[in-house]
């Protein structure tokens, strides 16, 4: 890690740590702490699309699976942690299972199989309504006691939830700088090159689906903790939707874009949408803005643009310097 980097990783830590105090009002503590659920969404869906190549547009059935997985073992009495290891790992099984059935397809085929696979889920959690309360939802008991902490106020809440973000980021970037990940980025450029080189192509793609799904899992968790209840309309289309264009309008070719991405929808869909109604009309000005002019997104085109200024400044000094003396 170059000292720039290490430096502004550890003005994001202490500003991250600091945050409440800052921000002072229940509110956006409330909004950083969503923030920091759907930057885990997005980060896990970005193990497939950045990295993999591969585009899902039904990531929100792990919200669906292990949300209402959590919540109904609550209410049939087991304790929060037996509940919570419960449900992510029924999640994470399911997305074993719809990867087997995803990556039968290709391409276009991927992105079918996987959105009717999320449309089967919220099918499935709209019409069971003696398990799921249909279209009414389902409320969750309470929030957990981690080691007899407690986080039912705004200000512990966030920092259980940076905790397993921090954890869940950790993980993510050395999953993306393993040979593991190199193995699948070479996948995702040359698949037929792999295969020649006796890479099993095909399960390396599984196993990434099952690990964006299991992190996936971990963030439909805390979302169930943070609204306590939950409802179809949380694991609809539009969910999935939402996540796949966080992790494309911040970047998915980076680990951060994602969650620069996840920032910038979280803050307009809540707090932007207060004071101007039609809020998904900028929301799409904002996306089609950053692709046309940074179509890798903001945080590899903001990169780019520094650099670019970096290099004409440098340009402009070099110039100076060579000029001879009149």
């Amino acid at each position: 890690m170059t000292r720039p980097a290490a430096v502004a990783l550890a003005v994001c830590i202490a500003v991250l740590l600091v945050l409440p105090w800052i921000i002072g009002n229940e509110f956006y503590i409330n909004m950083a702490t969503q923030v920091l659920i759907y930057a885990l969404f997005a980060l896990s869906i970005n193990m497939m699309l950045g990295y993999g190549g591969m585009v899902s547009l039904g990531h929100a059935s792990y919200l669906g699976i292990a949300g209402y997985a959590c919540i109904l073992a609550t209410i049939a009495g087991y304790d929060q942690l037996t509940a919570a290891i419960f449900a992510v790992t029924l999640s994470t099984a399911a997305a074993a299972f719809f990867g087997v059935l995803s990556l039968r397809a290709p391409g276009l085929g991927f992105i079918m199989i996987t959105l009717a696979l999320g449309q089967i889920v919220w099918g499935v959690a709209y019409r069971a309504n003696d398990l799921t309360g249909g279209d009414n939802g389902i409320r969750h008991p309470a929030r957990p006691m981690p080691f007899g902490f407690d986080i039912r106020d705004a200000a512990s809440f966030y920092y259980f939830t940076l905790v397993v973000f921090a954890v869940a980021l950790f993980f993510i970037w050395r999953f993306s700088r393993s040979p593991f990940g190199a193995s699948l980025m070479g996948a995702r450029d040359q698949p037929r090159r792999m295969r020649m080189l006796g890479h099993n192509v095909w399960l390396v793609r599984l196993i990434t689906f099952v690990m964006a799904g299991f992190w996936g899992s971990v963030a439909s968790v805390l979302y169930v903790y943070y609204n306590l209840f939950l409802s179809p309309h949380a694991i609809s289309l539009q969910q999935s939707a939402e996540i796949l264009l966080m992790a494309i309008l911040g970047g998915a070719s980076s680990l951060t874009g994602p969650i620069v991405g996840a920032a910038i929808i979280t803050l307009i869909k809540n707090v932007v949408s207060t004071y101007v109604e039609r809020w998904n009309t900028l929301l799409g000005v904002i996306f089609v803005v950053v692709i046309v002019f940074m179509p890798y997104g903001l945080v590899p085109g903001c990169k780019q643009l520094w650099m670019r200024l970096r290099s004409r400044k440098d340009k402009a000094a070099a110039t100076v310097v060579t000029e001879p003396a009149r």
